[in-house]
C-alpha cells in the first residue's frame, strides 16, 4: 500500500485533515485548492487559517492550484469539494486522471440542480470509474488532534472497500467498510438538514427533549427516504447514519447546526452564509432533499419544515407548532 499516490481535490478542513493523516502514514499526497492565492499561502506557511487554524502541514505534502499536476499518476483520487462545485471540478478532470484511479467521495451532499448523490454525479460525468464513499461524524479539527474516530467506506467493490480501509486506517482513525453505497451516502447528506432543525431549537432556547424529538424523528424520516431508494435500514442505525446524525447535531463546531441556531435567534439565510467561511451542505441539501421525497412520495416533515425556513421565510415559532400539532399518529 505504500506506493499508492493519492490526491485530495479540496483544501477545506476536511480535506486537508485527510491529507494531514495519509501524510503521517507516509503516502505521497497532493492538496489541491481552487484558489492559487490561498494555495500558496498554505504552501509558504504550511497553514489553513481559514478552514483548519491551529494544524501545521507536513512540508511533504504537495500543495497546488494545477488540478492536471494534482491528478496526474494518482491511484486515488479524493473529491472533498462542496457538493454544488462537485461536477464542476469533475468537468475539469474528465480524460485526464489515469486509468484505474480510484475516486473516493469525502463528500457530504446532493446536487440541488439533479438532486443526485455524489456518486451519482461522479458517474454521470465520468462514466463507470472505481468508486467508493468515506462518511461519518468526522469533525476534521478533532480528527486533526488525533482524538478517536470512526468511519465508514462504501463501494459496491468489495477489493475497493479493502483498499480504503487499510489505506486510511490509523491508531485513532477507525475505517468500517459497507457495500451500501446509497444508504452511507444518503446518511452522511440527509443529516445535515436534521442538524439545521437541532439548530434552530437551541436558538430558540429549547432544551434536551426537543433535540432528542428531532433526533429520533430525524432519523425516522431519513430511513424512510433512504428505503424508499433502495437503500439498507440497518445503515441508518450505524456509523454513517445516527453517528454522524448525532455529532453534527450536539456539536458547537457543527457549521449545519450554527446555520439554525442563528435562524432560530431572528437572522435571516442571507445574513447567516454572509459571514461563513466554510460551505454548510444541509442548506442546499434541504432543497434537494424536500425534491427527492417528493418524488419518492415520502413523509419527511422536518425536512419540509427547514425547507420552508431557509427557501419560504417561515417563522421558526410557527414550524414548532406546525410540527407539534400535527395529526396524532403511531410511532
Amino acid at each position: 500500500m505504500s506506493k499508492l499516490h493519492l490526491t485530495i481535490l479540496g483544501d477545506g478542513g476536511w480535506g486537508t485533515t485527510l491529507a494531514v493523516l495519509l501524510s503521517a502514514k507516509g503516502y505521497p499526497v497532493t492538496l489541491w485548492g481552487a484558489f492559487k492565492d490561498y494555495t500558496r499561502l498554505m504552501e509558504k506557511t504550511r497553514l489553513n487559517p481559514k478552514f483548519l487554524p491551529g494544524i501545521k502541514i507536513p512540508r511533504d505534502i504537495c500543495i497546488t492550484n494545477d488540478i492536471e499536476l494534482a491528478i496526474s499518476g494518482k491511484d486515488i483520487i479524493v473529491l472533498a469539494v462542496p457538493s454544488q462545485y462537485t461536477r464542476g471540478v469533475l468537468n475539469k478532470i474528465r480524460g485526464k486522471f489515469d486509468k484505474g484511479a480510484i475516486f473516493l467521495s469525502a463528500t457530504k451532499g446532493i446536487e440541488i440542480s439533479s438532486s443526485k448523490r455524489m456518486s451519482e454525479v461522479i458517474h454521470a460525468t465520468l462514466g463507470p470509474v472505481r468508486f467508493a464513499v468515506l462518511s461519518g461524524p468526522t469533525i476534521a479539527q478533532e480528527v486533526a488532534k488525533g482524538i478517536p474516530t470512526t468511519i465508514v467506506t462504501a463501494s459496491y467493490d468489495k477489493k475497493i472497500r479493502k483498499t480504503i480501509q487499510e489505506v486510511f486506517s490509523t491508531e485513532r482513525f477507525r475505517v468500517y467498510t459497507n457495500p451500501d453505497v446509497i444508504g452511507v451516502e444518503l446518511g452522511g447528506s440527509l443529516k445535515n438538514v436534521i442538524a439545521i432543525a437541532c439548530g434552530v431549537s437551541d436558538g430558540l432556547g429549547f432544551g434536551t427533549n426537543t433535540k432528542a424529538a428531532i433526533l429520533a424523528r430525524g432519523l425516522a424520516e431519513i430511513s424512510r427516504l433512504g428505503k424508499a431508494m433502495g437503500a439498507k435500514l440497518g445503515t441508518f442505525s450505524g456509523i454513517s447514519g445516527l453517528g454522524d446524525l448525532v455529532t453534527t447535531c450536539i456539536s458547537n463546531q457543527s457549521r449545519n447546526r450554527f446555520v439554525g441556531e442563528q435562524i432560530g435567534r431572528g437572522k435571516t439565510l442571507k445574513q447567516i452564509c454572509a459571514h461563513m467561511q466554510m460551505v454548510a451542505e444541509g442548506v442546499a441539501t434541504a432543497k434537494s432533499a424536500y425534491a427527492l421525497s417528493l418524488k419518492y412520495k415520502v413523509d419527511m416533515p422536518i425536512t419540509k419544515e427547514v425547507y420552508r425556513l431557509l427557501y419560504l421565510n417561515k417563522n421558526p415559532r410557527q414550524v414548532v407548532k406546525d410540527l407539534m400539532t400535527r395529526k396524532s399518529k403511531e410511532e
